[in-house]
């Protein structure tokens, strides 16, 4: 049997209430268990003092750190969100 595709707004629905549904169980979104995330906002060389302290702290090969956004703001500062697991195994 050949199912016919999905219109974007019913599948548009299905992932907001798969979404609504994760929130009302206490979810960010599928990811908010296995990933801790850290926004900051310092000055560029606090910024990068921040970031070597966190790379140090929580390791790529174990915790799968990341910098997962950053920008330069209008004032020269950075603004930067890091992405780690919660834990190692």
């Amino acid at each position: 049997m050949v199912q016919k595709p999905l219109r974007p707004e019913v599948l548009a629905k299905r992932v907001a209430d798969r979404r609504s549904a994760q929130k009302g169980a206490g979810m960010r979104h599928a990811e908010a268990g296995q990933w801790r995330r850290e926004t900051f906002l310092l000055p560029r060389a606090d910024a990068r003092q921040k970031a070597q302290a966190l790379f140090a702290r929580f390791p790529k090969a174990a915790y799968m750190t990341e910098i997962e956004w950053w920008r330069v703001c209008d004032d020269g500062q950075i603004e930067f969100t890091i992405r780690r697991l919660r834990s190692a195994d």
